[in-house]
Formats: structure tokens, sequence, C-alpha cells
């Protein structure tokens, strides 16, 4: 809603422009339009950015149907696809904006990065190859390197993981991205590395803290690092810890975390209840 005030001085201003000139009704027309511009704009942000998404698709559909051709609400409608889960819908919607004569490399990226979404690597890497060399950003570079691992490409991927994580200023994401693909290689140390440089870098980080643990426990490091935790965290980092000692055989130190899980936790922790459980009836089988 506009403000009253700037309400009034928009009014006054409109009727000096229809007094002092004969062409004041055009130049009317345009202050309006102009602010019709700027309240449109607003909108558009607000749906894409802090709205709900289902109202965001409806809300830029129906703008699309209504003003067709305009590559904003095409990028409107795309985006607002991904936010609300609708990976295949989004790709059509991107196709239809990359094939606007105004798009721009960035959008062949959003296209991409619908593609992994949906996991058609090789649609991506289609994608990707499409997009001049030139165009260097961080989300094109860490869809590359998504890509590369999903081809396991390991030095292809390390090299594209090292320029994205150099071309943002919060690599949080894309180091927990790059330690995971470690994870995968079996290259434990280096992915305990990574995820701990990723919560250097964002240390509410959850995934990082989970995975940074999965690398420990696989090196048959059962303790739990010293890194920022709240007690719910804690009892399921714990239970984390203990699935991996107990995957490793070590069965007696995995019963041990999941005595600790148990008591740590503020709630019943019912996963790990069952857990233990299950591991106790087993053994007394």
């Amino acid at each position: 809603m506009r403000h009253p005030i700037f309400l009034s001085l928009v009014a006054t201003a409109v009727v000096g422009l229809s007094a002092c000139d004969p062409s004041g009704d055009a130049q009317v027309k345009r202050a309006i339009d102009d602010m019709n511009i700027v309240d449109e704009t607003n909108l558009n942000e607000v749906m894409l950015t802090v709205g709900d998404p289902d109202e965001a698709v409806n809300y830029f559909a129906g703008a699309n149907r209504n003003d067709p051709g305009r590559i904003d609400l095409q990028r409107g409608l795309a985006t607002s696809l991904i936010r609300a889960g609708r990976s295949s819908d989004a790709i059509v919607a991107w196709k239809a904006v990359v094939a606007h004569p105004e798009a721009a490399p960035d959008d062949s990226v959003e296209l991409a990065d619908a593609y992994i979404r949906t996991n058609d690597w090789d649609n991506a890497a289609a994608t990707l190859n499409s997009i001049p060399p030139t165009h260097e950003t961080y989300k094109r570079y860490r869809l590359e390197a998504m890509v590369a691992d999903s081809k396991q490409q390991w030095s292809k991927a390390d090299s594209f993981y090292q320029t994205a994580s150099g071309l943002t200023t919060t690599p949080a994401s894309v180091l927990n991205n790059w330690g995971f693909s470690k994870l995968t290689r079996g290259e434990y140390k280096e992915a305990e590395r990574l995820f701990s440089d990723a919560l250097r870098h964002d240390s509410g980080m959850f995934t990082a803290k989970n995975n940074l643990i999965l690398a420990r426990g696989a090196q048959r490091k059962y303790d739990l690092p010293v890194i920022p935790m709240n007690q719910t965290e804690r009892a399921q980092l714990l239970y984390t810890l203990a699935l991996t000692a107990i995957k490793q055989n070590d069965v007696t130190i995995g019963k041990g975390l999941l005595r600790e899980a148990i008591d740590t936790h503020p709630q019943h922790f019912d996963e790990a209840t069952r857990s233990l459980r299950a591991l106790e009836d087993n053994v007394s089988n």
C-alpha cells in the first residue's frame, strides 16, 4: 500500500503538470505508468523471494498470459516453479526463456540446474557445453563440478569446485558438495578437511556437520569434533556416528554412542531408541 503522503505529493505533481502544459495528459499518463512499473517490479521481487512458491507460480503464469513475450515474467515463472519443487515444469519454462531473443548465458545455467534437479545429467552437460567459456560464474562452475562428479571425472570435478569456491564470498555450500564428492570416492581425510572448511564459513550448516561426522567415522574417529552444536544436534550427530560405527562392525562402540545419543536428546529420540533395541535384540538372539 502506498503511503498517503506520497500519494498526495504525486497527485499535486500530476495536477501541476496538467495546469501548466496542454500536453499534461500525456505526462500524467507517463507518470502513472512509471508508478505502476515500480509497483509491479516490487511485487515481482516479493513473489520471487518471500512469497509462497505456489502463489508465485500462479502470479507469474497469469502475468505471462496477460503480457506474453516479456522475458522478466518468463524468468519469474521458471524461477517460481523451481522454488515450488516442480523441476520438470521448470525445464519447460527455462527452455522458453533460453529461446527468447533477449536470453542471456545465465538463463542457460538455470536450465542446466533444472535438468540436474531431475537427474538428467546428459542434458545438463549439453546445456552447460553450449554456454560460452567466457561466461565464468560461481553457479556455472558449481554445476560443472556436479556434472563431472556424475561422470566420475574426479580431476575435472576438483578443478571446477576449486574455481567455484573462489568465485563466491559464501563458499560453504560448494565446499560441502566438494567434501561429499571426496566422501563418495573414499578420500575421507580430504572430505573431513572440506567439511571443516565449510563450517568455518557457515557454522550453522547442519548438513556439513553430519557429513563431517560421516567422514570422521569412516576413519574410525568416534569422538565428536569441537564444532558449534545445540543439544538436539549433538544427539543427532552421535546417532550418525553410532550407525557409522555399527556398519564397520564396531558394535560395542556403536551401542555406547546410541545410549549417549538417547541420553543427550532433550526429548524422546525414537530413531536411536529403536536402533538400540533392534541391536540388543539381535545380539540376544
